[in-house]
């Protein structure tokens, strides 16, 4: 199985025999991969070409807006949800937050880190970050809600959300030591706090 780093590490998340939901899922790639996990997987995406490759990646797929919500969905339906490098692109983040803990016992949630140290250089000589994790000019960009850890962390807590982990990378590797400038992509495993 060849998936990318940011797939891999969404990939040894999910539990085996699993009911997983992912959300922009593109191309199907990761729920694909699941299946050798025995995972019944579903995936949501709006652009029809990216569902018309999830069908022909064998992919269970329904075209719709994540920005009208989660509705088509019941409660506690999946065991996780994964929204991959997509809640940067949401116009209510804390809204599909919320409605993910909804339908799934917890979500993966990962997104470009604006704060890694390459994002703040190119700030500092007067541009908008463009790399591998964010590869768009500001110009014709869908993301419109950039963050970094502390900022997608006071929201959890603000909604009450559990994080069960987290993780950075910088490509394949992992960031212990200052992951907030270190990391261009961040990794949370997230719960309904219920305290």
């Amino acid at each position: 199985m060849n998936l990318r780093p940011d797939l891999r590490q969404i990939y040894d998340w999910v539990p085996a025999d699993s009911r997983v939901l992912d959300l922009g899922c593109g191309d199907g790639t990761l729920l694909a991969a699941l299946k050798q996990k025995r995972v019944t997987g579903y995936g949501v995406d709006f652009d029809v070409n990216n569902v018309i490759a999830s069908v022909g990646n064998d992919v269970n797929v329904i075209q719709a807006d994540l920005e009208e919500g989660l509705m088509e969905f019941g409660d506690d339906a999946f065991d996780t949800i994964v929204l991959s490098q997509t809640i940067q692109a949401m116009k209510n983040t804390e809204a599909i937050l919320i409605d993910m803990l909804r339908v799934a016992h917890e979500a993966i949630v990962t997104f470009p880190n604006f704060g890694y140290w390459q994002n703040r250089w190119q700030i500092f000589r007067g541009h908008m970050p463009v790399s591998e994790t964010i590869p768009y000019q500001w110009y014709d960009t869908p993301n419109i809600h950039w963050c970094m850890l502390g900022d997608f962390e006071a929201l959890c807590e603000k909604n009450r959300i559990r994080i069960a982990e987290r993780k950075v990378m910088d490509g394949e590797k992992e960031i212990h030591f200052l992951p907030n400038l270190r990391g261009s992509l961040a990794f949370y495993r997230i719960a309904r706090d219920r305290s």
